[in-house]
């Protein structure tokens, strides 16, 4: 039993954990590197201790001094979050070392489901479809993987084997681009996740990315918590996610289906805690392996609003040898929930990163909305990490509700100091196809602009003109507003230490 938890993340995942771990009774325990020094994680923690400079590297990604200051400080769990160390089995056995909790899976299941080829290879021996591409374990060089390709077929993925999140992920045409995008997957796959290995995956065409939500306890019990839609990417990173999946809808067969088939590949590996299990389904059904992700997921929020269950405190509470407290046939959807990923980027220029100090931020609020977020007014948007500045999630009692309530919250969502891709949202939110369910993973890139839906968009030039016209009129009067300085503009206390020298 433990009652001090150092969160080894930062941003808005470490701010969501220590939530959860007051509400739970725990200290808290935040580490931070030099540019996250006032960050909202290192403010709400009980503790928060440096590890080091800004690159990943040299702060998030070093395990010796993670473990040593939990020694340190007493913390006697660690809970990874998602990204930098959720997914590397050697943090996990460094902690049991150690004998800190890790709050996670054991390592031999991350070793055998973390490493994505090693997960193909077995969840392959227990049955389950994966997506043609390499087969086997280890690590291939660029020789054997470009000969390997063309038997493969393009196009074709470059994907890290260490982790997720479209990290040390490229989309391959042909044979002869290949060996530059195997660089450049392995380079960024290295600076994630600490490791530049890469397999080969078959590029699946016009297939929707639904994942299945699944927790199992130390006591061999395991139960899904129903899917997600993650169709909505941009160069294989999700932009939008939303549960139920419109794909699905009233097929509880088919839900139950693929959520067993999950649950048969979580027993595969002895699996613990939480983790996803990922899939590609085409038009008529078929669902194949894509990948498991044996930690936190991202968009969990929308899987929490649909069946009630607060999936960190169920993290914490198998981590402290709890039984699950919820049987397969306990799990219920309730209404919809759609979670729109908030980056600090610009949607008009090609969804470049923007970094800057957050000037002003309005949170949106009201029945069924719910913000995850990890800045405030002041706060500086660095170039290290991931753009992401915040979560926003609604719930409704239907799909159109929820639509409906997203757009309402995206208009009432202000940040000021950097680009943000709220504008991308809205105009997806007002996009017939979306709004019918009809995408795949491939519709962002091919089938939607955003700047084809604004010129559809009503706008008022003369509106605008009108308030820069005042906007610059203002700055202009204030600049030519010039005070000189008055005799008695002179400190009050030069003008107090001379009455008192007259006074003597």
């Amino acid at each position: 039993m433990f009652n001090k938890v150092l969160i080894a993340n930062r941003g808005e995942i470490a701010v969501r954990i220590i939530r959860a771990c007051r509400e739970l009774g725990l200290q808290t325990v935040a580490v931070y590197s030099d540019v996250d020094r006032q960050a909202l994680h290192v403010r709400y923690s009980d503790e928060a201790y440096r590890l080091g400079p800004a690159p990943s590297r040299d702060s998030y990604l070093r395990i010796d001094k993670i473990i040593d200051i939990a020694r340190k400080c007493g913390a006697k769990a660690i809970h990874p979050g998602y990204g930098f160390l959720a997914e590397r089995a050697e943090f996990s056995q460094a902690c049991r070392d150690a004998k800190i909790a890790f709050v996670g899976p054991n390592p031999s299941s991350i070793a055998a489901m973390g490493d994505k080829a090693v997960a193909r290879s077995t969840v392959s021996r227990a049955g389950v479809k994966v997506v043609p591409g390499t087969e086997g374990e280890g690590a291939l060089s660029d020789e054997q993987l470009l000969a390997i390709a063309p038997s493969i077929g393009f196009p074709l993925l470059v994907k890290a084997t260490a982790g997720g999140g479209g990290k040390g992920m490229r989309e391959v045409s042909s044979l002869e681009e290949m060996p530059t995008l195997l660089n450049a997957a392995r380079r960024e796959a290295e600076a994630s996740f600490g490791d530049g290995n890469v397999y080969l995956e078959k590029l699946v065409e016009g297939a929707r990315h639904i994942e299945i939500q699944i927790l199992a306890d130390g006591q061999d019990n395991v139960i899904h918590l129903g899917e997600r839609e993650c169709s909505i990417q941009r160069r294989h990173q999700k932009l939008l996610e939303e549960s139920p999946s419109p794909f699905v809808g009233d097929d509880e067969e088919f839900r139950q289906k693929i959520g067993a088939v999950a649950v048969r590949a979580a027993h595969a590996v002895n699996y613990v805690n939480a983790g996803t299990i990922e899939f590609l389904v085409d038009k008529d059904k078929n669902f194949y392996f894509l990948e498991m992700n044996t930690r936190l997921q991202v968009e969990h929020p929308i899987t929490e609003m649909v069946t009630g269950i607060d999936i960190v405190k169920e993290q914490i509470r198998i981590a402290r040898g709890r039984c699950l407290r919820h049987l397969q046939e306990d799990i219920h959807h309730n209404g919809w929930a759609i979670e729109c990923r908030i980056n600090a980027e610009d949607p008009y220029n090609n969804f470049i990163p923007s970094t800057g100090r957050i000037t002003h931020t309005l949170l949106p609020t009201g029945p069924g909305v719910r913000v995850d977020t990890g800045v405030y007014i002041g706060f500086e948007v660095s170039p290290y990490y991931d753009s992401l500045i915040s979560k926003l999630i609604v719930w409704g009692d239907t799909r159109g509700e929820a639509i409906l309530r997203m757009r309402r919250a995206l208009e009432e969502y202000k940040i000021l100091g950097v680009h943000s891709n709220i504008p991308f949202h809205q105009r997806l939110m007002d996009s017939h196809r979306f709004m019918g369910g009809q995408y795949d993973t491939r519709f962002v890139e091919e089938r939607f602009s955003i700047e084809e839906a604004e010129e559809a968009k009503e706008t008022q030039p003369e509106v605008a003109a009108l308030l820069a016209t005042l906007v610059a009129h203002r700055q202009t009067e204030r600049a030519a507003h010039v005070i000189q300085r008055n005799e008695r503009d002179t400190s009050n206390w030069k003008w107090l230490s001379r009455w008192e020298r007259l006074r003597k």
